[in-house]
């Protein structure tokens, strides 16, 4: 078993595209990614994208970046804009914008490659000088037209994406990303010393196309969310907002703020007195983070690696899915060697760099924004609640009686096509098969008569879980065959597995269907699942797992089942 990913990566480009497709590789490898890469040939991109037999077609890729530089667009524009009319401009703009577009929809159709499409940086040189600015469609605002007329043109398209490359220049420098010498000796736009920076601005598309996205920050308190010690200086003493570097550690809570919105998960491991601490939480009047910010506390003396396992388990995540924020390097390396899963941050010394070291990390980046991710801070405090109810009654099955649990079973269509998609790339712990599927090879699915795909929206008396279960069967004359099974850690243990499973069972039955198969594909992290056909009451034949429908279905009577049928 290993979980070591693959990935085909196209990297077309209008300039040299020095040593790019080396650079991928060393970083993919770097976390555990095995990839390959095509490169074309020098400015040989319109040849790759528009003959369907290239090399680049047969190389099959997942994932195609698509890099233009602002002069080859442009051609002589770039030096003498002035010399047509306003009117000639905005029609140059129009075709442009036209032939990009025209491109992007060709590699839709011949691949089923998500593209990422550089935007054009808006050079710092206009042959207006300062009357750029000045000039109806002066050279600034030709480019600023054709960025902002392609970014509306794909933003109906599921397979197109953009990467900021002006940003890129902008954070880096043009004086720096362009160099003269490189550009005249080889037609590099992007300077050798800059293309790991680059290739790693790239990289957060690679993490969302793989799933491999961090869930959870787990944080220290003194010094990393406040500067100074809690239990030494005292709470009028620490530093939060007032002077330089309390406004430093107020920035960095605002980004953790916005990251929790959208669906990052916050947790506390703080070696301290638990009311001194708690006190700077709910009291302190520049603290930005409040208690139900975090969604679980560990403020205690005990080992620091201990809690972050106390941590995992009661958020049920892996530790692969937290990232560890600590100013102390002691402990900080005490985590690296007992549980190297996690991802350990190596916080600079100074706490104006912290917000900045927060905002150029890549590993919380997804493809789609779900409305299960905005509300996953209200989940899972009402998580909370169902294990404090839970920890109050003795009987389980009581429990779950009184959970007033419900399931509403949907079909896959535009609404729920992404969340499938991203519950297929992100779930590891139940879900017998961890085939992971991009959202247009959902639509596919969806498409086709002999499969079914369906998702789950679970909601209890505590709140609405979201679309958290999802199953694609594969439809044979005589039989069903489970090629996806899958629950989000949330809801494991409480029956939503079994009535689901009883759903496609039922179904099937009723279509005349005479066994239900399905097999089990150990990795390093779906042991929870290992047992689940087995306990319901499948039989092993060769590689599958076997049911009969004229045996006595399973159910679960706790559970409340609605269909949109």
């Amino acid at each position: 078993m290993t979980d070591m990913k693959k990935l085909r990566i196209g990297i077309l480009g209008s300039f040299t595209l020095n040593g790019i497709d080396e650079m991928f590789k060393e970083i993919c490898l770097d976390k555990n990614i095995d990839c390959e890469t095509y490169t074309c040939g020098y400015n040989q991109y319109n040849q790759d994208i528009l003959n369907k037999d290239s090399s680049y077609y047969k190389f099959k890729p997942e994932l195609t970046f698509l890099v233009l530089d602002v002069r080859h667009i442009l051609g002589d524009l770039f030096f003498d804009s002035y010399k047509i009319t306003s009117f000639e401009r905005s029609e140059f703009i129009e075709k442009k914008v036209d032939d990009v577009f025209k491109l992007l929809k060709t590699i839709v159709t011949n691949s089923d490659s998500k593209i990422v499409l550089s935007n054009f940086q808006y050079p710092t040189y206009s042959p207006y000088g300062i009357n750029d600015g000045k000039k109806e469609l002066g050279l600034k605002e030709i480019i600023e037209n054709i960025n902002i007329k392609i970014r509306d043109r794909i933003k109906k398209e599921k397979s197109i994406f953009i990467f900021d490359f002006n940003g890129f220049v902008t954070k880096y420098g043009e004086v720096n990303v362009f160099n003269f010498q490189q550009y005249f000796s080889g037609d590099i736009k992007i300077s050798i010393r800059y293309t790991k920076e680059f290739v790693n601005e790239l990289m957060q598309f690679v993490v969302a196309h793989l799933g491999i996205t961090k869930k959870c920050i787990v944080l220290d308190l003194d010094n990393t969310l406040w500067g100074g010690i809690i239990g030494e200086d005292g709470f009028e003493s620490i530093k939060l907002g007032d002077e330089p570097i309390g406004r430093s550690f107020v920035e960095f809570q605002k980004r953790l703020l916005a990251l929790s919105n959208r669906g990052i998960i916050l947790a506390i491991n703080s070696r301290n007195n638990f009311e001194d601490a708690i006190r700077v939480i709910r009291e302190h009047p520049n603290m930005i983070l409040k208690e139900n910010d975090f969604s679980c506390v560990k403020i205690n003396w005990k080992n620091k690696a201990l809690n972050l396992r106390e941590i995992s388990k009661e958020l049920n995540i892996g530790l692969d899915s937290i990232v560890f924020f600590d100013d102390d390097p002691i402990n900080r390396e005490l985590v690296k060697k007992e549980m190297p899963e996690v991802s350990v941050i190596d916080l600079p010394s100074d706490s104006s760099e912290f917000a900045n070291k927060l905002t150029r990390m890549i590993e919380f980046e997804i493809w789609n924004m779900t409305s299960e991710d905005i509300q996953k801070k209200k989940m899972y405090g009402e998580q909370k609640q169902r294990i404090e109810y839970e920890e109050k009654i003795d009987d389980y099955d009581e429990f779950l009686r009184n959970m007033d649990i419900q399931i509403e079973i949907k079909e896959a269509d535009d609404f729920t096509i992404p969340r499938i998609s991203q519950l297929t790339l992100k779930t590891n712990q139940f879900n017998v098969t961890t085939r992971r599927y991009q959202e247009k090879e959902i639509f596919s699915f969806s498409q086709d008569k002999n499969s079914v795909i369906q998702c789950a929206k679970v909601k209890d008396k505590f709140g609405d879980n979201g679309i958290t279960g999802v199953y694609i069967v594969k439809k044979e004359e005589k039989e069903w065959i489970i090629d996806t099974f899958l629950l989000s850690c949330r809801i494991i243990g409480r029956g939503v597995e079994d009535a689901l499973l009883s759903e496609i069972i039922k179904r099937a039955k009723k279509e005349g269907v005479k066994k239900v198969k399905g097999v089990f594909i150990p990795t390093k992290k779906n042991k929870p699942a290992e047992k689940f056909f087995e306990e319901f009451g499948f039989k092993k034949e060769n590689e599958y797992w076997v049911f009969d429908t004229e045996q006595t279905i399973k159910s679960a009577d706790h559970i409340k089942i609605i269909k949109n049928e």
